[in-house]
């Protein structure tokens, strides 16, 4: 099997696609891409759309990554350049413990896969997202993943010890 060089992280948020992304960039010597970060300025507003797609499209012109996030609009743009798609695929409630944990854990200060200015806080809209994530997020990854079969190599990750096995073996 070929090395990984140009590696998606997708799932719902909570599910530990950050974390993730972070072991995976050190232990391959990987840059490490979070979307959330290019996405949002300070005070969580929105970033320009043509800002954010440029900077995506400089990240997944280069030669290696690892490109943290979903954004679904901007699938096909990362997955006609990855050669692994990781998917974090954990239960809606596992999800939901994990934000919940590291709000509690992380209130008022800003994550590595944050945005400047953009401290962790309990926002009932965004838990709302990750509770219809498979219904509304799913289909359009699958549709995606579909598409690129031929191309990708899917590695589907639906535990703890699932990733921490991945982890170790990548390469």
């Amino acid at each position: 099997m070929e090395p990984m060089r140009r590696i998606m992280v997708v799932g719902c948020p909570g599910g530990g696609k950050s974390t993730l992304s972070l072991a995976l960039g050190e232990k391959l010597g990987l840059p490490v891409v979070h979307l959330d970060k290019l996405f949002h300025k300070p005070g969580w507003q929105e970033g320009d759309r043509e800002a954010f797609d440029g900077a995506l499209a400089d990240a997944c012109a280069r030669d290696a990554w690892v490109i943290d996030g979903n954004y679904a609009r901007t699938l096909e743009m990362r997955m006609g350049r990855a050669d692994t798609v990781v998917w974090v695929d954990r239960s809606r409630i596992a999800c939901l413990w994990r934000i919940v944990r590291r709000v509690l854990t992380s209130y008022g200060r800003v994550r590595v896969d944050m945005a400047d200015g953009c401290p962790e806080r309990f926002d009932p809209e965004f838990m709302r997202y990750v509770w219809d994530f498979q219904r509304d997020q799913e289909p359009d990854l699958r549709q995606a993943l579909a598409r690129h079969a031929d191309t990708v190599r899917l590695v589907r990750l639906r535990s703890d010890a699932e990733t921490a096995e991945f982890l170790e073996s990548a390469s």
